[in-house]
């Protein structure tokens, strides 16, 4: 996971929108991203569609006071917390935002066109009920910490004792985009997230940057499906783990304000 979600960027710049610390355009123009366009459908009071400025303003008039972001995989609803309809469709997606304030999650679909080199994507963010309850397996941001430093050493191990050595053009691409980014300082989350949020979101992307290069085919010593196969399977509880850290990441917002509010 090289960039980041998109529903963590709607969950951070929605938060701090919703916090009052950046504009509308702004906010839409970081969730938005490289992609074309983004709505908002199934908003309780519309009758369709509707842009993610009015999708926003609408979700603060139905109460919403915050995002939370989750990051399901089978076996795994990491931060859902049902019905099982919303949970299929954020398990389907791999992705979902819930608010705080209201009983509503917004599942991502993505669309694209264009030939390669010019795809044009747009996103409708499906608005469902959701179940008021306790997001599942979602750590403190101190475990999270804690989780990622154990998992940076396992997942190092891991891949000296598969002799994987993350090579060739395109992991040498990923390496280059990633180190770039980091030193342009790009901004990992929307103003008002604690400095601890900002470290362990990036510590889980470098983490997840590990994953990618050494399951993905052409990378490392070895490129034989049954190797890609024990990479995956000797990895799987290190990305579980980067999961759980960016979850936390993303919705330290949220928790701060409770944390406040006693």
């Amino acid at each position: 996971m090289l960039s980041e979600p998109r529903s963590g960027r709607l969950a951070a710049w929605g938060n701090a929108l919703l916090g009052g610390l950046v504009s509308p355009d702004d906010a839409v123009v970081a969730v938005v991203g490289a992609d074309a366009v983004h709505r908002v459908e199934g908003l309780p009071g519309e009758s369709g569609p509707v842009g993610l400025t009015l999708g926003l303003g609408r979700l603060r008039a139905l109460g919403v006071t915050g995002l939370r972001v989750a990051l399901p995989a089978p076996g795994h609803p990491l931060g859902l917390s049902g019905p099982p309809e919303f949970n299929a469709r954020a398990l389907e997606a791999e992705e979902a935002v819930v608010a705080v304030g209201a009983a509503l999650g917004l599942v991502p679909e993505v669309y694209e066109a264009g030939p390669a080199g010019d795809v044009h994507v747009e996103v409708v963010w499906h608005c469902l009920p959701v179940r008021e309850a306790p997001p599942a397996d979602v750590p403190s941001l101190g475990e999270a910490e804690r989780e990622l430093a154990e998992a940076l050493r396992e997942a190092t191990e891991v891949l000296t004792r598969l002799d994987v050595a993350a090579s060739g053009s395109v992991a040498a691409a990923a390496l280059d985009a990633y180190r770039a980014r980091a030193e342009a300082g790009r901004e990992v989350l929307a103003p008002g997230y604690p400095g601890r949020a900002v470290r362990v979101l990036e510590l889980a992307q470098r983490i997840a940057l590990m994953m990618e290069l050494a399951t993905g085919s052409g990378h490392g010593g070895a490129v034989a499906a049954s190797e890609m196969a024990a990479r995956a399977e000797a990895l799987r509880p290190v990305e579980r783990v980067a999961r759980r850290a960016q979850v936390a990441a993303y919705n330290a917002y949220v928790e701060e304000q409770e944390r406040r509010r006693g």
